[in-house]
């Protein structure tokens, strides 16, 4: 079934259609690398080649999950991305084979008659070191393969390069018939093969960012095989040199969801101001949509109240650029994290046909809700300000590390470090030295904490002087990719 709701008047081509302005958000995607949509295969080099960092991996895009007009209410207006039925979950046990070394790893694991009857099993999110398979090895400075081989890049070495292969099936939803399918897999050290039905879909590096792929073409109805491999050391390793503990597995929620084929939101990115000595607020928000459609914005304060709402038809490239202002804006800072509700609607076009039989409604393709906080960051005589008052960071290093799981850090004890942040008067936080989970930025914008979002590049094993050779074009590809990896993942926080 698909909601349909009233055409609103501010839905209007004539003042609402907006040309992507030089310099906005956007701008930034068009410099990332389109990924390859065509079936290829893997030469199985890509894990020791620098100039291979992903084949087929899905177009980069802020962090967002588009709603189902068929998800309740509740649902969208809380993010619950989990109970979206556009989402299936991609956790839970996974038929599991590791070897020690690269050589060793099984030959054709990923085919649908192979046998995978002597195979153990691994969580997904799990981590191998604490779930019985290597050794966790914590290193400050120098890689974790030390003394294996004479370090030279790009080489990777073989010997103790631990693999995992996993296997599972996946019953896909009948009611995803003819709609986009996205696997997800949030964040899987150090690199990714995916299989699907044994096709090969793709590979993907840089271990802290999720990896996504278009799997539309390699489903059928009902269940399907997904298999996947990762190694705990490839090329992407000698930029990931940080400071901590060296662990191999899946460390974040994974998952597939869908979208609509032909109309749909593929990226937003929303940029918030202060304006009039910082008494009123905007929000400019720039979207890229797929398709024959408008959108529809509404922005609620944090007691459901409309505040304001507008909308757009996209250009020809798909693009709209919006503006709201906002008077007498309650303002966001670490010790007043005031969130607004801003939900952005895909909605379809009535066709003068319709129009003329008096139907004036139209179908919602997606919904898109994001929380939003108005604040101004500037330096002005060598003080940073917020909001045009100085402040004082107090802040701390945090790993992403639990006790019990590594890598693999619920919510509950996300929420646990920002109350303990909290007692201390902690009010800001460095994601050293990687892109941490999302929901992290999520509960640092709702409980009020200044971070600083590091990418997934470190040079700790090569030093940073004039001749290092993290400095050469060697790495120059990888060290841009990793960064536009966190600015286009974590833009709207």
């Amino acid at each position: 079934m698909i909601n349909k709701r009233p055409l609103r008047k501010k839905i209007n081509k004539r003042m609402l259609v907006l040309p992507l302005m030089a310099g906005m958000a956007l701008s930034v995607c068009s410099q990332t690398p389109k990924s390859n949509s065509q079936t290829v295969a893997p030469t199985f080099t890509e894990w020791h080649n620098l100039e291979v960092n992903d084949i087929n991996r899905y177009p980069l895009h802020s962090d967002f999950f588009a709603f189902s007009s068929d998800d309740d209410t509740t649902t969208v207006n809380t993010g619950n991305r989990f109970k979206s039925k556009n989402y299936v979950s991609l956790d839970g046990d996974w038929k599991f084979h590791w070897v020690a070394n690269a050589d060793e790893r099984p030959d054709g694991f990923w085919r649908t008659d192979y046998d995978d009857s002597s195979w153990k099993t691994m969580s997904v999110p799990g981590i191998w070191e604490v779930n019985g398979y290597g050794q966790p090895e914590y290193v400050n400075i120098g890689f974790a393969w030390r003394g294996h081989f004479n370090e030279q890049p790009p080489a990777v070495p073989t010997k103790d390069n631990h693999v995992g292969s996993y296997r599972r099936e996946i019953n896909i939803p009948a009611n995803w018939n003819g709609k986009q399918v996205i696997a997800h897999f949030g964040s899987v050290t150090s690199n990714i093969y995916l299989w699907v039905n044994g096709t090969f879909v793709g590979y993907s590096e840089d271990s802290k960012v999720a990896a996504e792929f278009d799997v539309t073409k390699y489903l059928h109805p009902g269940k399907n095989l997904f298999a996947f491999e990762t190694f705990r050391w490839c090329d992407g390793s000698w930029d990931e040199d940080q400071d901590f503990w060296r662990l191999s597995g899946v460390a974040r929620p994974s998952y597939l969801y869908a979208k609509p084929k032909d109309k749909q939101i593929k990226d937003i990115r929303v940029v918030p101001d202060l304006v009039n000595d910082y008494k009123d607020g905007t929000l400019t928000i720039t979207t890229k949509l797929k398709g024959d459609v408008v959108m529809e914005l509404e922005l609620t304060d944090d007691k459901g109240r409309m505040v304001a709402q507008s909308g757009g038809v996209p250009d020809n490239n798909g693009n709209i650029v919006t503006t709201i202002e906002v008077p007498n804006v309650h303002k966001w800072t670490a010790e007043t994290p005031y969130p607004y509700n801003l939900k952005v609607n895909v909605l379809g076009i009535l066709s003068s046909r319709e129009r003329s039989r008096g139907n004036y409604s139209v179908p919602v393709y997606e919904t898109v809700p994001l929380k939003v906080g108005f604040r101004k960051v500037e330096i002005k005589n060598s003080q940073l300000l917020v909001n045009g008052q100085p402040i004082l960071i107090k802040g701390a290093d945090r790993h992403e590390m639990d006790p019990d799981g590594a890598y693999n850090v619920s919510l509950e004890r996300m929420i646990q470090d920002i109350k303990i942040m909290k007692r201390l008067n902690i009010n800001a936080v460095r994601t050293s030295h990687y892109p941490d989970d999302p929901r992290w930025y999520d509960l640092c914008d709702k409980y009020g904490l200044y971070l600083i979002a590091e990418a997934n590049q470190e040079s700790h094993g090569f030093g940073y002087g004039k001749d290092a050779i993290s400095g050469t074009p060697l790495f120059a590809k990888q060290i841009m990719q990793r960064n536009q990896h966190n600015v286009s993942l974590n833009y709207n926080h």
